[in-house]
């Protein structure tokens, strides 16, 4: 492997590593299985490479063929399923929009995005990231660039959709937005980073969301229907 490829990074400072050869694919996949596990166990620092070799498999010149170092290896892995967090995440644009009970659409989407966003893997994931932001600062903007990608961005355009057609009051929608995000998918959020302990039973979560989209409709209430 080349220097200037051994070193390649995405716009977010996220090694670029190779796709390998058919021969390789399962010590790779290995090797990103083991090393997930270990670092969501031990965070970067006490992560163990001699753990992650004894698991996947393969040697640790193998791995260190495949990733270059432990760091290159850590941005990678996380870097890499950063991204497949917000796959169940539904779209919300056209739903909202058309919806005929937008209070009850807007509890239906942050309920069903809260159940995604607060499964055990993806909190897991989070409380590394936030962990080791310092040390890795490319993986928090990825992950904020992914978070407004695929909530915030789509809401925002929901907003301004609403706002035009008199259903919301929101002539500034990307604020609106971060209001809605922060009363309801915010409040359980934060209870579970901080608590791996903390179980949200379907009752307190709606209370929590349904407060919470209340609170927005009675700020941004709308002009032709509400």
């Amino acid at each position: 492997m080349g220097a200037d490829t051994a070193d390649a990074t995405d716009e977010y400072g996220i090694p670029i590593i190779p796709d390998p050869t058919d021969a390789a694919q399962r010590k790779r996949r290995a090797i990103i299985d083991s090393a997930l596990t270990e670092f969501l166990a031990e965070g970067y620092s006490a992560a163990s490479m001699d753990v992650i070799t004894g698991r996947s498999g393969v040697s640790k010149a193998t791995i260190y063929k495949h990733f270059g170092s432990k760091e290159r290896l850590f941005l990678a892995v996380i870097g890499g399923v950063l991204p497949k967090t917000y796959a169940g995440l539904e779209s919300c644009t056209s739903t909202l929009v058309r919806a005929p009970d937008l209070r009850e659409a807007l509890i239906d989407l942050t309920t069903a995005w809260a159940r995604v966003l607060l499964r055990p893997d993806i909190m897991s994931l989070r409380r590394l990231v936030i962990g080791e932001t310092e040390r890795f600062p490319q993986l928090g903007r990825l992950w904020y660039r992914l978070s407004y990608d695929m909530i915030n961005g789509p809401l925002t355009e929901a907003f301004t959709e609403l706002d035009r057609l008199g259903r919301l009051t929101a002539p500034e929608p990307e604020l609106a937005v971060q209001q809605l995000v922060a009363v309801t998918l915010g409040v359980p959020q934060l209870m579970t980073t901080f608590d791996s302990d903390t179980v949200l039973d379907d009752a307190h979560l709606a209370t929590l969301i349904g407060s919470g989209v209340d609170l927005l409709l009675a700020r941004y209430a709308g002009r032709a229907d509400g």
